[in-house]
Formats: structure tokens, sequence, C-alpha cells
């Protein structure tokens, strides 16, 4: 029941984020999102995923879009469409959400010991990390070795998102 709260909870201040007018209130509700999503990390037991989201979702991404917000006006100045003016972007958003659906289908439960991965993937990273990786704790050695272009890739994200954010700044304030 916690579960489906959270997830109606996700839904809401998606929408309220995408529906406010108020650029600070979109924020808020996007920081607000960051959250939530922070605990059903937790209830997955994905501490290290519900950190990064904690503190680069919620933390880092609320400050550098409240400082890019500070640069310019909070409120849009053009007017709304109608709501016939949506329906592709929801026939879109709907099709995309109808795949990811159907590509969960045939996934094995939450949990099942059975999986593939609980059969195969996770019982070598325990037999071999230490010999493979010279690390004896595993989540470093799986992030670090095993993940490690991934993990580059998502650092690399963020940083490059930083400075695009720093540059914006920057030129705002030279043209003001």
């Amino acid at each position: 029941m916690l579960d489906l709260f959270l997830l109606a909870f996700l839904v809401i201040c998606a929408i309220a984020a995408v529906r406010v007018r108020d650029l600070l209130a979109a924020i808020v509700f996007l920081t607000i999102y960051s959250l939530i999503m922070t605990v059903v990390w937790m209830r997955l037991n994905s501490v290290d995923v519900a950190f990064t989201e904690a503190s680069v979702g919620a933390g880092i991404t609320g400050i550098l879009l409240i400082a890019a917000l500070s640069r310019i006006k909070r409120e849009e100045d053009h007017p709304r469409r109608s709501l016939l003016a949506s329906v592709p972007h929801l026939l879109a958003v709907l099709s995309v959400t109808a795949a990811l659906l159907y590509g969960t289908v045939d996934m094995p439960a939450f949990g099942d010991p059975n999986a593939p991965t609980n059969l195969h993937v996770i019982p070598r990273y325990l037999e071999h990390s230490v010999r493979e990786c010279g690390v004896t704790n595993f989540v470093t050695a799986i992030l670090a070795a095993y993940r490690g272009y991934d993990t580059l890739g998502e650092t690399m994200v963020i940083f490059t998102a930083g400075i695009c954010v720093i540059m914006l700044l920057r030129q705002i304030r030279k043209d003001s």
C-alpha cells in the first residue's frame, strides 16, 4: 500500500511540476519528486542509488536550478496551449509507457531467488571480485570495476551539466 501511495505522489509531483506557471514552484515540486524517489530506492534496498538521488537529484540539481532561476523571470510569458494541442504529446507518452510496461511483462518477480541475476551474476561477483579487483567491498568493486565505464559516463553527464549551467549563468551576467 505504501508503494502505491509513493507512486501516486510521484505522479502528482510530476504533473504539478509541468503544469505550474511559477518556475520556483516547479523546482520545489521536482525536489520533492527526487526526495520521494529517494524513499522508493530505499524501499528497493538500493541504498547507493538512494544516496545519489538525494544528493544529486534533490541537492545539487535544486541548487543549480535555483541559481539559474535567479537570473531569469519566475513566471512564463506565453499563454498556455489548449488541452487539444496536448493530445499528440499525451499519445507519445502513453505509447512509450505501453512499450515500457510490455517490456516488463516477462521480468522475474521482485526478490525472486531464481532470477538469472541471483543465480549467475551475483555469485560470480561475490566469488571473483576480491581476486579480480583487489577490493574487499563488493559494492565498490561493482561500481568501480565491473561498472566502471557506466559510472564514469554518469559522472561525465553530471559534470557536463554543471559546466553548462555555469557557462549559461556567466553568459547572462555578461549580457546584463
